[in-house]
């Protein structure tokens, strides 16, 4: 191949990267400007959105028992029961960990089964019995299972506490915590990043030995 061949040859192929990088350039001016576009497009869309869709979102009336204390509430229907607990009914006690039902804190009864509250709709819930981590003294009077987290030192930083609590009464009544085992196996979706697990596996056990059902 001669020179002029080559340096014409060299030509094209430059030629059609720039095309290339032109065609780029322009389907990425374009992105950018329909991102920029004015909020006319948006106030149009939003004008159609189907009567249907937007009434999901309306609130619906709830009634519940919470500690004890009969709630008429209204909701949102996406609204979970840990978000109804803390922030509706004001009990901060049930703690939002993960908020993906991987770590536990934020546990509570419902009719007497413990539940991940960050997984369970509030709605879901109408006419049943929700317990709490404020529920399960009596007045000043500590839960047994508190004084043995206490007594056990079952917690460091105190975060997970509420939910490991809970869940630990609720696997003394379920019947799992006659071994220690038995205990790390049905506790295990309870997260402790202090890693106080030793001392909560005695805290559990000496309250299932005692027979202090909740």
């Amino acid at each position: 191949m001669s020179k002029k061949d080559t340096h014409q040859k060299d030509a094209e192929v430059n030629q059609a990267a720039g095309n290339g990088r032109r065609d780029f350039l322009r389907q990425s001016t374009l992105i950018t400007a329909l991102s920029l576009s004015p909020g006319v497009l948006l106030k149009a869309a939003e004008a159609n959105i189907d009567d249907k869709f937007a009434a999901y979102f309306e609130k619906i009336p709830l009634s519940i028992e919470v500690n004890g204390l009969k709630h008429n509430l209204s909701v949102e229907p996406r609204v979970t029961l840990l978000d109804l607990v803390r922030e509706q009914l004001a009990l901060t006690g049930t703690k939002k960990g993960c908020d993906h039902g991987q770590c536990g804190a934020c546990t509570v009864h419902v009719d007497g089964q413990r539940v991940l509250s960050c997984l369970t709709l509030a709605v879901a819930q109408q006419d049943k019995k929700i317990t709490t981590i404020e529920g399960v003294s009596n007045g000043k009077n500590l839960h047994p299972l508190q004084e043995a987290f206490i007594k056990h030192d079952g917690f460091q930083c105190g975060y997970c506490t509420p939910g490991q609590v809970m869940s630990g009464i609720a696997c003394i009544k379920e019947g799992h915590a006659n071994t220690d085992d038995d205990i790390r196996e049905y506790m295990s979706g309870n997260i402790c990043r202090c890693g106080a697990y030793h001392n909560i596996v005695k805290a559990i056990a000496e309250v299932n030995k005692e027979g202090l059902q909740p």
